[in-house]
């Protein structure tokens, strides 16, 4: 270990480097988020983090904010430092011109043109190296990141708002507004923090949502609709809202290709999956897919048909769930049949946290299964 370094010290300023990296949230993907802290002695001297897709990364903002305070230094940064050319020059040249002492990595990077690259260069350059400082903080700082290189498929979210008897609308459809304005709010943060939003053809029959960010700054996500025999109607206003070039409907073979063709002449893209063994959308490989399309995190925001078909399929990453106080006895269950017929074959959940949003309560799990 580097002379003045304890991995008490490391982890408090790996915990900042995390810190400051949030700051990218939904301003960077499909680059993850990355802080980088430059210290010497115990003063840190230079902070910075990958504000913008296309932009300079974490490790040369922090650099360049260290001035000429970088010799004999170290640098502490959440993902292992590029060795190649994408849209930036790599980080480790920069890393070896500034003579960085010591490079203190969180974890090191999953996509394939990095993936111990950085770390090998450092090290045959003269360079000091410690990896695996709070390395499942920094892995979950940008799980989506990690599940698209490891796994091939996106992060997905499931929110759902309901009612304090687990209704997402009346008898007679009647959902708005379950939540509170504030978790209305929450929504949208969501939406422009994912790549993409999804629903299914119900929702949009029944609602004709926008599934824009409006409430919150930040970037619309591409909109994706399953509709396993294509209904949408094309005045719907992910058709005909001008952006219909931001909506992916994922249908099969039960489409009607003449309608397919008019869904497509609007600008819409319409991407055929193969069925499952009810003859719905197949949803792993609507999710393969989608990452075949570089979409690395899906927030799923349809109905009761959609999240029963994501829970049976075991694909949620996350459960995000807004619950109102409010009764509302007969109407639309929030989950479908599972086909749990005894109580140990229930789906386990692990609470990550609660809290209020408005007059909502806010919980946030992990499944156990």
């Amino acid at each position: 270990m580097t002379k003045g370094r304890t991995q008490t010290r490391d982890a408090s300023y790996m915990r900042e480097a995390i810190r400051i990296a949030r700051k990218g949230l939904g301003r960077v993907s499909p680059n993850p988020m990355v802080g980088a802290l430059v210290v010497r002695g115990e003063t840190i001297v230079g902070r910075g983090y990958h504000r913008d897709f296309g932009g300079p990364h974490a490790e040369v903002n922090a650099l360049n904010d260290a001035k000429k305070q970088t010799t004999g230094a170290t640098l502490y940064v959440t993902l292992e430092p590029c060795s190649h050319y994408g849209k930036t020059p790599p980080c480790v040249d920069l890393i070896i011109e500034r003579e960085i002492g010591c490079v203190v990595v969180g974890t090191m990077d999953p996509n394939p043109a990095v993936g111990g690259t950085g770390i090998r260069n450092l090290k045959d350059r003269g360079v000091d190296v410690a990896v695996g400082i709070l390395e499942n903080e920094c892995r979950r700082l940008n799980e989506a990141f990690f599940k698209f290189h490891e796994r091939g498929i996106p992060l997905v979210t499931l929110k759902m708002a309901q009612s304090l008897d687990g209704r997402i609308a009346t008898a007679s459809g009647d959902s708005q507004w379950i939540s509170s304005p504030d978790s209305l709010k929450l929504a949208h943060r969501l939406r422009a923090t994912h790549d993409s939003v999804m629903v299914g053809i119900g929702t949009v029959i029944s609602d004709d949502p926008s599934l824009t960010v409006r409430l919150v700054k930040g970037k619309n996500p591409l909109r994706v609709v399953v509709d396993s025999r294509l209904r949408i109607p094309l005045s719907s206003k992910l058709l005909s809202d001008g952006n219909a070039s931001h909506t992916i409907v994922l249908t099969t073979d039960r489409a009607n290709p003449g309608h397919m063709q008019q869904i497509e002449n609007l600008g819409a893209r319409v991407l055929s999956i193969k069925r499952d063994p009810h003859g719905e959308v197949d949803m792993e490989g609507a999710l393969r897919r989608l990452a075949s399309e570089g979409i690395m995190s899906v927030l799923v925001e349809g109905g009761a048909g959609l999240a029963t078909s994501f829970l049976k399929a075991g694909l949620i990453d996350k459960l995000i769930l807004v619950i109102g106080p409010k009764i509302i006895g007969k109407g639309v269950e929030t989950v479908g049949d599972l086909g749990i017929s005894d109580l140990n074959q229930a789906l386990g959940w692990s609470v990550e946290k609660t809290r209020k949003v408005g007059e909502d309560l806010v919980i946030v799990a992990r499944p156990d299964y």
